[in-house]
């Protein structure tokens, strides 16, 4: 399947992600698993694994060996899987797919499965953006296995004030296989690196990449905000208006996806303690089917966007 090509077009290349050492070619068997959801990973319409992949494997076909789907346009546009259509009363309703957290960047038919893959299927709408280049709800992708059969290398940046946080999320992402090289905050981004990056927005603000949030949901993909002293988190509606604030303690785990850049992910909050409480987020239970996940000063998690 295939999003439609005008939102497609602003979608950037699929990025790779890696667990240790430099970029090489993944491996073309082992099992690869889709999951089916609707309404930002809300409500599950199912979940397959598909053992020994070959080479010659795609999304697409992936995709209609173990649903019903049901598709527009020669086949280039996924109208419905297992009966659950897209467009709705303005249109604004479709299927998209990711690869590992990471939004594919052209038709499903083409887009070729690796052994490790986890493809996402999500139906929802997309009126407040179609611009949702990465997620987190496939943790521990991207960090376990790559994407399009490649690897790239994981650094975390944290911020000078966040020592303890960022030893809580590398202790976090080792717990999942992958081994992350600290860099200073604010190093040269490279295009193929995935970064984690763990501060407080204040400070993670001034990334290049982080800054989109900053630009709003249309931008980032991500339902949340922060005010302009970083003190306050504004979680997010699916039509991208506030329908909750949380002050001090409130974390943020989010991905986004600047460019041809790998996604850089975000381990933030308004405060320090809201920082710890988001990297003790970096859980595969927590993260499961979340877009982006904010947490509250009593431990509280809530997906995003919120539902109303």
């Amino acid at each position: 399947m295939t999003h439609r090509r005008a939102l497609a077009a602003g979608l950037a290349a699929l990025a790779l992600t890696a667990v240790g050492c430099g970029a090489g070619a993944g491996e073309k068997s082992g099992d690869a698993r889709v999951i089916v959801t609707t309404d930002f990973g809300r409500r599950v319409i199912g979940a397959k694994i598909q053992n020994d992949v070959a080479e010659s494997e795609s999304v697409m076909r992936l995709t209609e060996r173990n649903f019903d789907v049901r598709t527009r346009y020669g086949g280039g546009f996924v109208q419905s899987i297992d009966g659950v259509e897209g467009g709705g009363e303005d249109g604004k309703v479709d299927w998209f797919y990711w690869v590992n957290g990471i939004l594919g960047d052209e038709g499903a038919a083409d887009f070729e499965v690796h052994g490790g893959d986890r493809i996402w299927w999500d139906r929802h709408d997309w009126s407040a953006s179609s611009q949702i280049g990465a997620v987190v709800g496939q943790f521990p992708e991207p960090f376990a296995h790559g994407a399009e059969g490649k690897r790239y290398p994981v650094t975390l940046q944290c911020a000078s004030d966040a020592e303890d946080a960022c030893k809580i999320a590398t202790e976090q992402l080792e717990a999942v296989g992958a081994k992350a090289a600290r860099q200073t905050l604010g190093t040269n981004v490279e295009t193929e690196v995935l970064r984690v990056m763990v501060g407080d927005w204040q400070t993670l603000r001034r990334d290049q990449a982080l800054r989109l949030i900053d630009r709003g949901v249309a931008s980032s993909g991500v339902y949340a905000r922060f005010d302009d002293d970083g003190r306050q988190l504004e979680l997010l509606d699916e039509q991208g208006r506030t329908a909750r604030t949380l002050g001090a303690g409130a974390g943020l785990v989010a991905a986004v996806k600047l460019g041809e850049q790998v996604p850089t992910w975000a381990v933030t909050g308004t405060d320090l303690a809201g920082v710890s409480a988001a990297a003790q987020a970096l859980d595969v239970q927590r993260l499961r089917d979340r877009f982006a996940l904010a947490t509250d000063a009593a431990g509280n998690d809530a997906g995003l966007p919120l539902q109303r």
